[in-house]
Order: structure tokens, then C-alpha cells, then sequence
């Protein structure tokens, strides 16, 4: 699985963007044939995308391509344009059943079946932007093709007529649900958009805020975010000594035999031991700590 920090939106027909791109160190970019694309441009974000994934060089970014929502009448040409070309994952928007998900899942299997790829091998991520597939995510998250959820902020909050406002306090309940559906079935949650991309202030605290929520990584539009986002969902090296710390300590107590036991002043349990085993797995290998 793929570290997601920050997934950056290109739209699928600019050319320029999608280079640019690849050269920014971002964790995943995701072409876009959905609402970055204009109506009479989807053809040809299609062959810009395939002619991407046929030519550019991702380096370690993971390369995804979304398409527009099953139902809208464009998802099949542009899941048939993308998927010969390998992207590592399809990107599905507007997900409000099961269903939605498997209709991908059997097109890109029979894909893997008919280019000799590994089966399971390209992976889907969804986009969460509906009071209805809020409220069906027990169901949805529980897809074995999925790999994360992507929650939209903005179309949620206009589903539901809710007013977006600074501090997202609006959309509390249905973020904290993305987080939940995912950690119950071992996927990746991706944050909110930060819409204002000169605000570096602003994004910095909503994205501190989303990976203290449990979020692994946040959407991103513009390259100016990909360094404030990534620094926000990695752990830095104090929280990273600690976790090391209590791991450390909790495996030489239970040798003693001991159960919960004091460090610095703090009782150490079980769900503690827990938590500092989450932030160590959130060390990218290549960190050098």
C-alpha cells in the first residue's frame, strides 16, 4: 500500500500540470477526467492520461486516474481509456454503494486477468462526498479491491446543505466517520481539500487537525501545498523517539511480567502501546530515522 500523505489533483487534459507533476516528490497524483475536466474536454484528458501513463516517468509517486461517477455515462469510456496503461489505482468519485465499487472491481480484474498482471494488483480508492454514502460506508468500506476513501468536503456539505466554514466543524461527524469505516477495515482515510492553496497557515492547521483525527493523508490541488502536507502526517522526531520509547520499554516490562506500568510520569497500557505503534508505522522507510 502506497504512503498517501499527499494526493495531488492534476486535471487530465493540461499537460503542462501532469509534468510538472511527477517531478514535485508528492506521494500520489491523481489525473482527472471528473471536475477538474470541462464537459467538452473529457476525450481528451482520456488520451492525455494514457499518454502519461504510457510515457512519463512517476519516479516513487503513485500514479492514479479518476473517473467520473458510475452512473454519469462517462465512467466506462474513461476506465476502458486509462486501464491498459497500469495506472496503480482507478479513483471512483461520488461511491454510495457497494456496488458502485464492484462494477470497477470486475473490469479491472478481468484487465489483470488479460494482461497477466497480478490479480489484486491495481488497487481502487473512492471518493466519500454524500450523505448517502456516509451513511453506507459499513457496507462500501468493505470491498476487498479498496485500498482508501477519499472524503469530499465540499459536495458533502452541499449535500446536506450545511455552509462550509473555516474550521469544519460542519463536517465533523462524517470525517470522523471516514475515519472510523477505514480503520475497522484496514484502508487508508484521505482528508479534506484546502481550497484557499496561498493559505499555508491555514492548511497546515487543517491538515495537524486531520492527522490528529486519524486521517493518513490530505487531498492537495495546488504544488505549493505538497511540502505543508507532508510535514503535517509525518511524524516528527520527538513523537518518533517517544513511540520507540514506549514500545521499547513495554516489551522489556512484559518480560518482567508486568502489565501497565509508569514512564515519565504517564501510566503506559495496552491502547497507548497501540498508538505508538501506528505512528512508527507511519515512518517513511526511506526517512533515515
Amino acid at each position: 500500500m502506497h504512503s498517501r500523505r499527499a494526493l495531488l489533483y492534476m486535471p487530465g487534459d493540461n499537460w503542462k500540470m501532469i509534468t510538472k507533476s511527477v517531478t514535485l516528490g508528492v506521494d500520489s497524483i491523481c489525473m482527472d477526467m471528473e471536475d477538474g475536466t470541462a464537459v467538452n474536454k473529457k476525450a481528451e484528458a482520456r488520451a492525455m492520461i494514457a499518454k502519461a501513463l504510457r510515457e512519463l516517468d512517476f519516479g516513487a509517486s503513485e500514479k492514479l486516474a479518476r473517473i467520473n461517477s458510475v452512473g454519469s455515462g462517462w465512467e466506462q469510456d474513461d476506465i476502458d481509456a486509462v486501464l491498459p496503461y497500469r495506472p496503480d489505482g482507478i479513483v471512483i468519485p461520488k461511491v454510495e454503494s457497494f456496488e458502485q465499487v464492484e462494477w470497477a472491481g470486475k473490469i479491472i480484474e478481468a484487465a489483470e486477468l488479460k494482461f497477466g498482471w497480478p490479480l489484486n494488483s491495481i488497487r481502487v480508492l473512492i471518493g466519500v462526498e454524500t450523505a448517502k454514502g456516509i451513511l453506507n460506508l459499513k457496507e462500501i468500506a468493505a470491498h476487498p479491491r479498496l485500498d482508501g476513501i477519499i472524503f469530499g468536503g465540499e459536495d458533502f456539505a452541499a449535500s446536506i446543505g450545511a455552509t462550509r466554514t473555516k474550521d469544519a466543524t460542519e463536517l465533523l461527524y462524517a470525517r470522523q466517520a471516514v475515519v472510523a469505516a477505514c480503520a475497522a477495515f484496514g484502508l487508508q482515510a484521505i482528508d479534506i481539500v484546502h481550497i484557499d492553496f496561498k493559505d499555508a497557515e491555514g492548511l497546515r492547521v487543517e491538515a495537524q487537525q486531520g492527522a490528529g483525527f486519524g486521517f493518513s493523508g490530505k487531498q492537495i490541488i495546488h504544488p505549493n501545498q505538497v511540502q505543508v502536507t507532508q510535514e503535517a502526517f509525518t511524524p516528527s522526531d520527538a513523537m518518533v523517539a517517544e513511540a520507540r520509547r514506549i514500545v521499547e520499554t513495554f516489551e522489556a516490562s512484559q518480560k518482567e511480567g508486568k502489565g501497565a506500568y509508569s514512564l515519565d510520569g504517564k501510566m503506559i497500557d495496552m491502547p497507548l502501546v497501540k498508538n505508538a505503534l501506528k505512528v512508527l508505522e507511519r515512518v517513511k522507510p526511506d526517512s533515515g530515522r
